[in-house]
């Protein structure tokens, strides 16, 4: 495969994996926090794969999109050390509780809370046992391998 082959697969799977979240979503199963967060770096490697379109695919471009791939695996790698209770994840979207004691008793008995909050530390699908989060993470890192093996592939 040529090196502007590998770019284009690499980028398609990125693309392919957010369009997947956006049908998920559609289906009912709104996205927390983290799995948004997971979304920008493969909208950064689709734009890199954009540019590799219309432009010359030179090894900058392959670090570029091996570095948003990597990043997106970091974060799905984060949100799956949450949902299974390795560590905890950020206050705003997890389950501990935790953030009731400095509430006062009209903060909660307002009926202006927000309720639609999706939490992070929660399994909304699973295949094999594994979470979306855990998926992304995968598939990233598969994703981020070939951006490498792009940049290493003579032009």
């Amino acid at each position: 495969m040529t090196r502007r082959n590998l770019m284009l697969l690499a980028a398609g799977g990125s693309l392919a994996l957010l369009l997947g979240a956006f049908a998920f979503q559609l289906l009912g199963y709104a996205p927390c926090k983290l799995c948004l967060w997971q979304r920008w770096p493969h909208g950064a490697a689709i734009a890199v794969g954009a540019l590799v379109f219309v432009t010359a695919p030179i090894a900058l471009l392959g670090l570029a999109g091996a570095l948003s791939t990597l990043i997106t695996a970091g974060i799905g790698g984060y949100h799956t050390g949450v949902e299974r209770g390795w560590w905890e994840g950020p206050s705003t979207c997890t389950g501990a509780g935790d953030g009731l004691a400095g509430m006062s008793g009209a903060d909660l008995l307002s009926l202006d809370a927000p309720n639609d909050i999706v939490m992070c530390d929660e399994v909304a699908w699973a295949f094999a046992g594994l979470s979306m989060a855990t998926w992304n993470m995968l598939i990233s890192l598969v994703l981020a391998a070939i951006w490498i093996k792009a940049v290493r592939t003579p032009a």
